[in-house]
């Protein structure tokens, strides 16, 4: 009779498991989405990603609100705004009261797991199950990642629990030290139009590249440990690049290599292979999306997400017309008393840049040191990328207006997005976009009023945290 219970309970347990979809989660730290082949670098080495976007869904049109990792992972986590959880500011943690993804897909009976690097807090907003694993970047973190992991869904599994695991690697994040560089040859590799060409950007270019390539490794351990287990077919499986690089206008911008990331998204049978998603998308949609594919639902007051279950799908389904993004300078490593904030409004065609403190100088922990020569007050380092290219603008005339603007921006910075993805020229004074300039400023100013940041300067000033 105890066999023959057992035996009912267990699958009753891996019955109920299986009737909800797992969710994988995989997210790079510090990645530019045009590194990875499957969005057309042709250079860097990405086959498990590639192949993830031939069999599943490829997002061209993702955008999070702020390029740096703290306020990504809380508006990833959450659905929220980084105006509503209070984390513009990098190394900022969520205001009280602050409910994330575990607090959704538990009480529909799954297990929430981050395994990895966290920068998300207070605790009692994210109570995930967490394995840190293996912090130490003197080492690969991946196999310690693939252990968590597999010991996290086997655990799982065995409690007849449907899962949710956030696996958030180190890989592209500084310093960069793991990885395979012998595929990469820093003489053949193609420069990005929005990049100078310079020997420190083709070195730096072979560390960042490996570390791409491993954490496109890691993507496909992860999807061996599922296949293995026979859960590859009913689980959501996901990958996402972050904000973009730590080279200069990507990180720390609100330029398209900061905010515009990589998404990619694999459902068997529900998800059609090969399939574009070209609408807009924000961070703040992917957990609203989860907890409806958990078949949950949250409502406007959990989140200013939407869910895009509907696209996953292959339906149409539109959910913004713009999407909206900040960076705030101060209590940044280098610039902690920097007040220089950036505001941005995007649709489908064009950017709209707003930098109300123009007449200062912007700056970050990359760029620190050009800055310093290009005031008289450092001396040139021919390693640091950003040095290397105030040193190029003293003979080649062509590279002083990319070196200007490391630190000057202008007012307002308008692009078209289909005739100038990278954002070389700014159209802000071109009468032919003078209607559409006006337009994107009354929407950006619209919403900046909505959010209580109407005066982003005083907003940075608000957020301004002496160290001490």
């Amino acid at each position: 009779m105890t066999k023959f219970l057992l035996a009912f309970l267990l699958a009753t347990a891996l019955s109920a498991q299986s009737e909800k979809p797992n969710i994988v989660f995989i997210l790079a730290d510090d990645m530019n989405r045009d590194s990875w082949g499957a969005y057309g670098n042709v250079d860097c080495k990405t086959p498990n990603i590639d192949r993830l976007a031939d069999e599943g869904m490829r997002f061209d049109r993702s955008y999070c609100s702020v390029a740096m990792c703290a306020p990504f992972r809380q508006e990833l986590y959450t659905g929220r705004t980084p105006w509503r959880t209070g984390t513009l500011a990098n190394h900022s943690t969520s205001k009280a009261g602050t409910k994330s993804i575990p607090h959704y897909l538990k009480p529909l009976g799954y297990r929430v797991a981050l395994v990895g690097k966290s920068h998300v807090a207070p605790k009692e907003s994210y109570p995930f199950e967490y394995f840190p694993g293996n912090t130490d970047k003197t080492s690969d973190p991946n196999p310690a990642a693939v252990r968590d992991a597999g010991s996290f869904i086997d655990s799982a599994i065995g409690a007849g629990k449907p899962f949710c695991l956030f696996i958030a690697s180190n890989d592209s994040h500084g310093p960069l030290t793991t990885g395979d560089r012998s595929p990469y040859n820093a003489d053949a590799l193609t420069v990005p139009p929005y990049w100078l060409d310079t020997p420190a950007l083709r070195k730096e270019l072979v560390k960042y590249y490996a570390e791409v390539s491993n954490f496109d490794k890691l993507v496909g351990l992860i999807r061996g440990e599922l296949e293995r287990r026979g859960l590859w077919e009913n689980t959501i499986f996901m990958v996402c690049s972050e904000q973009g690089t730590h080279l200069p206008f990507a990180k720390w911008t609100c330029y398209d290599n900061g905010l515009h990331n990589g998404l990619i998204a694999h459902w068997s049978g529900v998800i059609p292979p090969g399939t574009v998603a070209s609408e807009l998308v924000a961070n703040a949609d992917i957990t609203p999306t989860l907890v409806d594919a958990a078949g949950g639902r949250l409502s406007p007051d959990d989140c200013d997400g939407e869910s895009f279950l509907k696209m996953l799908k292959g339906e149409p389904q539109e959910l913004h017309q713009h999407v909206y993004g900040a960076f705030t300078n101060c209590n940044i490593i280098g610039s902690r008393d920097r007040i220089y904030p950036i505001r941005v409004v995007r649709n489908k065609t064009f950017s709209l840049i707003y930098n109300p403190n123009h007449e200062n100088e912007t700056s970050n922990t990359t760029i620190d040191a050009a800055l310093a020569l290009l005031n008289g007050k450092g001396k040139n380092n021919s390693a640091d990328v950003a040095s290397s290219w105030v040193e190029l603008s003293k003979s080649d005339p062509t590279a002083q207006f990319t070196v200007r603007k490391l630190h000057h921006r202008p007012e307002y910075e308008l692009y078209h997005l289909g005739n100038d993805p990278h954002e070389l020229k700014n159209e802000i004074s071109n009468p032919e976009y003078r209607s559409v300039a006006e337009e994107l400023k009354k929407q950006l100013h619209r919403r900046l009023t909505e959010l209580k940041d109407a005066d982003p300067v005083s907003t940075e000033r608000s957020l301004f945290h002496p160290k001490k």
